[in-house]
């Protein structure tokens, strides 16, 4: 049994990883729906949350349903990680999670997210002061270093754990490699055979199979696993790799009715927690994930994309299943 502090998460737990732009309230809810075992909100600028600005602030929304569920923050300031720290502790999540695995420019620049790759000492120092300002248990999300030459991973994971940290993910990445080439789950594996490791270790990085995720597990040993890009339109990944666990069977891919079902149920929690606009918008960079590789999609999406009345929509997604429900159309 994998647990987090004093939360069980079963045997072989599947994490949602936190993304922006994509990991919000109307996307994680179809991830518990198919088997989700925990996740995490879009990562949060503490200085954004300290200003209490609008769009950090409403990313701090959790729902009972999603429970148990995680906050990330990012920041490299220590007055700014502590405030931020108690204004999270005030929202209730499980969790309170630290990134230091970004690799976008813009939270690098800052020495937060995988900045702080360049700086260890200082990563442990944040790490100790958020831990020390929380009575929620804290956990990481970072990368195996800044680049090839500065991988210290196992280093770094016994230091988190000696601060207080509860549990790690790693993302079998450096920094320089954004998210090009395979991800190296080997130094993942390493740090679990490592006997003065105690904490759980959840590998994140290319499980895009429910065959990849089993054979990560039994090969490295992990934890549990994050699932990130691959759930992108693809929320079914969670049951695929639950009902392969079990039985060892590889379900169907879903039908265009559950790929329909999910747009709308998306579409529609998105317009509830956004707001109409915000909510029509945002969701448009989900559209050609649900259906990507259908045959002559491309004029239905185009129409998606470029409408804004929620019935109009409602009423493209119908056709949608319509059409591709016809059993003398091919889909791919």
């Amino acid at each position: 049994m994998a647990k987090i502090a004093d939360i069980e998460l079963g045997d072989f737990p599947l994490l949602l990883a936190p993304m922006e732009d994509v990991s919000d309230p109307p996307f994680r809810a179809l991830c518990k729906e198919q088997g989700c075992d925990m996740m995490y909100t879009e990562f949060i600028s503490v200085e954004g949350l300290i200003r209490d600005a609008d769009k950090s602030v409403q990313k701090l929304d959790i729902y009972d349903y999603e429970r148990p569920v995680g906050i990330q923050i990012f920041g490299a300031e220590e007055d700014s990680m502590r405030r931020a720290a108690e204004i999270v502790e005030e929202a209730q999540p499980e969790v309170l999670d630290i990134n230091f695995g970004c690799p976008v420019k813009k939270v690098v620049c800052k020495m937060a997210g995988a900045g702080i790759l360049q700086d260890i000492p200082r990563m442990v120092e944040l790490t100790k002061i958020i831990v020390d300002s929380t009575s929620l248990p804290v956990t990481v999300k970072t990368r195996l270093g800044w680049d090839d030459q500065s991988i210290h991973i196992e280093d770094v994971a016994e230091r988190l754990q000696d601060v207080g940290i509860q549990a790690l993910s790693i993302h079998g990445r450096t920094r320089k490699q954004m998210y090009k080439g395979e991800a190296d789950w080997t130094r993942i594996g390493n740090i679990k055979k490592n006997p003065r490791v105690h904490i759980p270790i959840i590998g994140n990085g290319d499980i895009d199979s429910p065959q990849k995720a089993v054979e990560y597990k039994e090969k490295y040993g992990v934890d549990g696993i994050m699932i990130g890009r691959a759930s992108i339109g693809n929320p079914w990944i969670f049951r695929e790799i639950k009902h392969y666990v079990a039985t060892g069977e590889i379900l169907p891919p879903p039908t265009i009715e559950e790929r329909v079902e999910a747009a709308r149920k998306h579409l529609t929690h998105s317009i509830e927690w956004k707001g109409e606009r915000l909510g029509v918008v945002e969701m448009r960079r989900h559209y050609t994930n649900y259906f990507r590789g259908f045959r002559n999609i491309k004029p239905y999406r185009s129409r998606l994309v470029t409408t804004y009345e929620p019935t109009a929509i409602f009423g493209i997604l119908d056709e949608i299943e319509e059409v591709y429900s016809n059993p003398s159309i091919s889909l791919i």
